[in-house]
């Protein structure tokens, strides 16, 4: 029975999302629904709590700053007209159905060291271009879920890299063993492939995006403002907006992108030299005055209000889902009589799970390191291959999960929303994870 009862909370927030399509009720029914099980008679206090202890949660800290950063850095690059000028260069070079798609494509490599600084640079600076060029917003919201969240994994010098390379140390591993794990993290790899392969037109568009490519073709909006959708970001350009010079655009972005590296992978670093580098551009060309550059940056930060309400109630979820005792049922309880030649399969598609029920990609590795860390090398199983399953099922299960804050960050910048993107993109990610789950039945038994 309390097996059941723990899952409770979950299979109310995919029953509420995906029959009201309104993210920030169902994320709240969910979560007060586990304080309900956590807490009992004690709600009232319990729940406060908890909200505290969700509030000194310094992943959540970082979320939030992010969300304020780039709120007021992206509603800047519009008021000033940057990011319009930055679309008409582009424009020039990326036009037609598939040019705009490949220069994502290809800016998401510039853009590795955080997925949150390219989800949103890219789908804000990309979208009027692909909107000119008739692309549906769904692919261009695809491509930037799917690609950052990869190379953050595949290219070791990002802040995802950072944190797990800190947790593999506590068992005598580090920097080496996860360059050495690359190798092996098939669903980065093929997905990263797929994404390419559908912009060139080798695989097929299927299910939602040929639908959407279909309603583009017979005249139909490029966005698709659905009736029961629920904006979670306020963050629209003015339909009289002028442009300016696009560098006004790039210097930020390239400053923020090097920020980032120079500041050990930190994107706020970023983020704040950019937001000074605006300012010194905006204000010194006198395209705008004082008050007017902090109250667009107030009114970039306020328009992520939404969103950071329904993150935090989604870390909320996830500590719930963790005191619950959710991610025991479903690791240790599976993982108790295995074959050894099983392990890398098993561990990729049960961390895919349990990443894709909760969105806790920082917090299954929390807690998914001291499980199959320890099981490999007390069998004498090469570790490698386990810390790669490990990172592909976060990275499959992240990219599938429609409240994760990656598809929030894509949902805000294409204005799809969170449900029709991962809709979207899931029979590409079915399509990757049977092929990487292939892939680690032959390593699994090749390395036994």
């Amino acid at each position: 029975m309390h097996t059941i009862i723990v899952f409770i909370p979950l299979a109310l927030l995919m029953v509420l999302a995906l029959t009201t399509k309104r993210m920030a009720e169902s994320m709240i029914a969910a979560a007060l629904a586990a304080m309900v099980i956590l807490h009992g008679t004690n709600f009232v206090s319990g729940t406060l709590d908890s909200f505290y202890e969700t509030f000194t949660n310094s992943s959540l800290q970082f979320v939030i700053l992010i969300l304020v950063g780039f709120g007021g850095a992206i509603h800047l690059l519009q008021d000033s007209g940057a990011l319009l000028g930055f679309g008409n260069l582009v424009s020039r070079f990326a036009s037609g159905p598939k040019k705009p798609l490949l220069l994502t494509f290809f800016m998401a490599f510039l853009m590795f060291v955080e997925d949150y600084l390219s989800a949103l640079t890219l789908t804000f600076s990309m979208k009027s271009v692909c909107d000119e060029n008739r692309i549906p917003r769904e692919h261009l919201a695809v491509l930037s879920v799917a690609v950052p969240t990869s190379l953050c994994l595949l290219i070791p010098f990002s802040s995802w890299i950072a944190f797990t390379v800190g947790l593999l140390k506590d068992f005598g591993l580090g920097f080496n063993d996860y360059v050495l794990s690359i190798r092996y993290m098939f669903y980065p790899m093929v997905i990263v492939i797929v994404m390419f392969l559908i912009v060139i037109g080798v695989i097929p568009k299927v299910g939602e995006l040929k639908n959407a490519y279909d309603r583009v073709a017979a005249g139909g909006p490029t966005h698709l403002i659905e009736e029961k959708g629920q904006s979670l970001v306020d963050l629209e350009m003015d339909s009289d907006q002028k442009p300016s010079g696009a560098w006004n655009a790039l210097i930020p972005i390239a400053v923020m992108v090097i920020g980032t590296l120079a500041y050990d992978n930190d994107v706020l670093h970023g983020v704040f030299l950019a937001l000074f580098v605006e300012f010194a551009l905006y204000i010194g060309q006198r395209m705008m005055t004082i008050p007017q550059f902090f109250d667009s940056f107030f009114e970039g930060a306020k328009g992520m209000t939404s969103l950071g309400i329904i993150v935090f109630f989604g870390f909320l979820l996830s500590d719930s889902n963790q005191k619950l005792g959710v991610f025991d049922i479903m690791i240790r309880g599976v993982t108790s009589a295995i074959p050894l030649q099983l392990l890398p399969l098993l561990t990729f598609l049960l961390i895919f799970f349990a990443t894709f029920a909760t969105a806790g990609c920082w917090t299954m590795q929390i807690i998914a390191v001291p499980i199959f860390i320890p099981i490999a090398l007390g069998a004498g199983y090469p570790v490698h291959p386990i810390i790669a399953a490990m990172m592909s099922g976060v990275c499959m299960g992240y990219t599938a999960c429609f409240y994760a804050d990656g598809v929030f960050l894509c949902s805000a910048g294409t204005g799809v929303s969170n449900i029709r993107i991962v809709k979207t993109i899931m029979p590409y990610t079915i399509l990757s994870g049977i092929i990487s789950a292939v892939a680690f039945v032959v390593l699994g038994f090749m390395m036994a």
